[in-house]
Order: C-alpha cells, then sequence, then structure tokens
C-alpha cells in the first residue's frame, strides 16, 4: 500500500548544518524508514525516567509499527505515558543518515491493518518473526504481542559527510 503522507514542514536547522547543506526532503528520508532493521525505542516510565530499548519496526500506512508483550516495561510505560521516540540510523560518525521520529504510541487492533503488517515483519526480517493475527494482536510461538502506531508529529533527520539538521513537522 502506497503511503499518503502529506509533505511536512521541512527546515533546515543552520546552527547544526555545514554551510553548504541542504535540508533534506522527507520523500528521501521515508525510504530510510521502510529498510531500517534495528530501532531504539524511548518511553517515558511512570516515574519520569526515561527508558531505551531496541526494536524491530515496519513502515506502512504512513507510520512506524512495532509490537511488545503486554507485561513488557515499555507496554506498561505506554499505558501511562503514549509519547515515544524512535530513533534509526548508521552507527558512524562521517557517513550514513541518522533519523529521529517523534509521535504518539496508539494501540492497532484492527486486524485487516495487523495482517498486512504480519506480512510485512515478516518480508522485512524473515520467517522468525512470522505471527498470526487474532483477537487484536500478533501471536508468535504461542505469546502475544500488542501492536503499537506512531504517526510522526516531528521527526528529525541528521546528514553525515555534510552534517545538516533537518526538522520535519507534520499537521
Amino acid at each position: 500500500m502506497e503511503d499518503h503522507t502529506p509533505e511536512p514542514e521541512t527546515r533546515l536547522d543552520a546552527r547544526y548544518s555545514e554551510k553548504d547543506a541542504t535540508p533534506t526532503a522527507w520523500s528521501d528520508a521515508m525510504p530510510q524508514l521502510e529498510q531500517a532493521e534495528l530501532f531504539w525505542l524511548t518511553t517515558v516510565r511512570p516515574d519520569g525516567r526515561p527508558h531505551v530499548t531496541p526494536l524491530l519496526a515496519v513502515w506502512q500506512d504512513d507510520a512506524l509499527y512495532f509490537c511488545t508483550g503486554p507485561a513488557e516495561r515499555k507496554a506498561k510505560n505506554l499505558a501511562a505515558n503514549p509519547h515515544v521516540v524512535l530513533t534509526t540510523g548508521a552507527n558512524t560518525l562521517r557517513e550514513g543518515f541518522d533519523l529521529v521520529v517523534e509521535g504518539k504510541a496508539t494501540r492497532e487492533t484492527d486486524e485487516s491493518r495487523l495482517r498486512r503488517l504480519a506480512a510485512a515483519y515478516e518480508t522485512k526480517y524473515g520467517p522468525d518473526w512470522h505471527f498470526d493475527v487474532r483477537d487484536g494482536a500478533f501471536y508468535g510461538e504461542g505469546d502475544r504481542a500488542v501492536v503499537f502506531r506512531v504517526a510522526p508529529s516531528t521527526a528529525f533527520g541528521f546528514g553525515k559527510g555534510v552534517y545538516s539538521q533537518t526538522r520535519w513537522l507534520f499537521s
């Protein structure tokens, strides 16, 4: 399914960019969200401390989707505070592109969408990431996983080689 994200407001932050840098178009950033294998999810614990964990995610329908066990720390954190940050990129200094996506995580329970997401997980990550869908959740190896959707509210792109910082604001 094609993404239909309206083009966000795009700004280059000259404070953190080289003189010759140009802002990165959102249409150039989206493929990196689609192809990235690993993301770092930041949630907020009930006492206000951050919690960061690596996970897998897929970009579909203008959002990032991830899953977790309902008893895991990140699911508990999201029950109290849905604000999250998902980060991905190249773990290098002078080449690559890093992305930071801010938004609210909302539970995805639509079984038609969940089936498409389950297929996307298996296509992207292989047969070890096969999920069955029932009761508004993923099931794999007998375990239940709840699925969350994060539509970007703000995103940042950090270019390397020619250092740049692009900010995308979504309406």
